[in-house]
């Protein structure tokens, strides 16, 4: 069975054929994941909180698996799978994601692996956890059919993975991606020990409608960092502004560690708290992905090391011009935005955007 026909089959997502692209089109929130989810899961795992709840849902994802799926989606962990992540589809990635694509899944299946993805994202926020993981695979879907290359886009094509036995003692990672996409989660000894890397990015930018629904997973962050560029004075873009330009992310898949040494820019703790609270704000489109939590320490840890982070910049400001570019760089936070022409629709842009942690990153492993 072809993987739309299963997405409609569970009524998470619809068929091709229903996709528009419309420019900026709203619409209201919808019910959260987890009432679309519930009673199609067979394990119950209702009752179960926190990362209780998660390996709860991980044990029914994998009780629905065939020994020779469970073989290829659980592995041991090791560092050298947790780095097979990009931002490249499948067919052009080196090296390959590891793991069981989406595409390979029965119905069920199916349900029980976004129940699992659901239970680490926040839920019920319009383009943002769960409902932008869902903007992604349809855009992605949407950019397969407008390009008559479906084999290389396409929510079949995204990858999950377990790195490791999932426990509440060892060490394991929760691993999944695709084109535009990375998320990892990595735990240690029943905690959370790393988030990133995280990559974001879409096209088309425009608004994609699925069964009547509209997703533009990334138009809020680009609002974010181009409000925050907004309020420099002249003299503050004057020395946040870089004086090379980027036509990529930095630190994108295959340049784990490579931090640079000097923070260039403008630092934050010399901006009012009026901008200070928009950087917060660019920061919590990123953070705020991930089930509350999770989230909370990792965005008090960032807000109190802002006044040290750094605010550099090039291009328009508006993030919305071919190779605009904005980054963050602090204490432990590393987060950039890059605004990449399109080869698939010329004259339009689509964002890459890369989240990394100094210190976390895999878990600190």
């Amino acid at each position: 069975m072809k993987y739309p026909a299963l997405l409609c089959s569970t009524g998470l997502l619809l068929l091709p054929a229903l996709f528009t692209l419309p420019s900026q089109v709203r619409e209201p929130a919808q019910r959260p994941a987890n009432s679309l989810l519930s009673g199609l899961v067979a394990t119950d795992c209702s009752s179960a909180k926190g990362l209780n709840r998660v390996i709860c849902l991980t044990e029914a994802f994998k009780a629905t698996l065939t020994p020779s799926q469970l073989a290829a989606v659980q592995r041991p962990y090791s560092k050298a799978d947790a780095v097979r992540w990009s931002n490249f589809p499948q067919a052009f990635s080196r090296p390959q994601r590891v793991g069981l694509n989406f595409g390979s899944l029965n119905a069920t299946q199916l349900v029980a692996a976004k129940a699992l993805m659901a239970a680490v994202l926040v839920q019920g926020v319009p383009n943002e956890g769960y409902e932008e993981l869902e903007g992604g695979l349809a855009a992605d879907t949407y950019l397969g059919e407008a390009t008559q290359q479906t084999d290389t886009f396409g929510a079949g094509n995204f990858y999950l993975a377990l790195l490791g036995t999932p426990s509440l003692t060892g060490l394991w990672e929760l691993q999944y991606g695709g084109h535009h996409y990375a998320f990892a989660n990595t735990y240690k000894r029943g905690n959370i020990a790393g988030v990133t890397p995280s990559f974001r990015g879409v096209e088309p930018m425009t608004a994609v409608i699925a069964n009547g629904k509209a997703y533009q997973p990334m138009e809020q962050e680009r609002q974010a960092f181009a409000a925050l560029l907004g309020s420099l004075s002249s003299q503050e873009q004057s020395t946040a502004k870089l004086s090379s330009s980027f036509r990529d992310v930095l630190l994108g898949p295959g340049r784990d560690g490579h931090f640079p040494a000097t923070r260039q820019g403008l630092r934050l703790g010399e901006l009012s708290a009026t901008q200070q609270q928009l950087a917060i704000g660019a920061v919590k489109r990123y953070v705020n992905d991930l089930d509350p939590a999770t989230a909370a320490p990792v965005l008090a840890k960032y807000t109190a090391e802002l006044a040290d982070t750094y605010l550099a910049y090039v291009g328009s400001g508006t993030m919305s011009q071919a190779n605009d570019y904005i980054r963050l760089d602090g204490p432990n936070i590393w987060l950039e935005y890059s605004a990449q022409p399109s080869r698939d629709f010329p004259g339009t842009i689509h964002p890459h955007s890369v989240w990394r942690d100094r210190t976390s990153d895999y878990g600190g492993n």
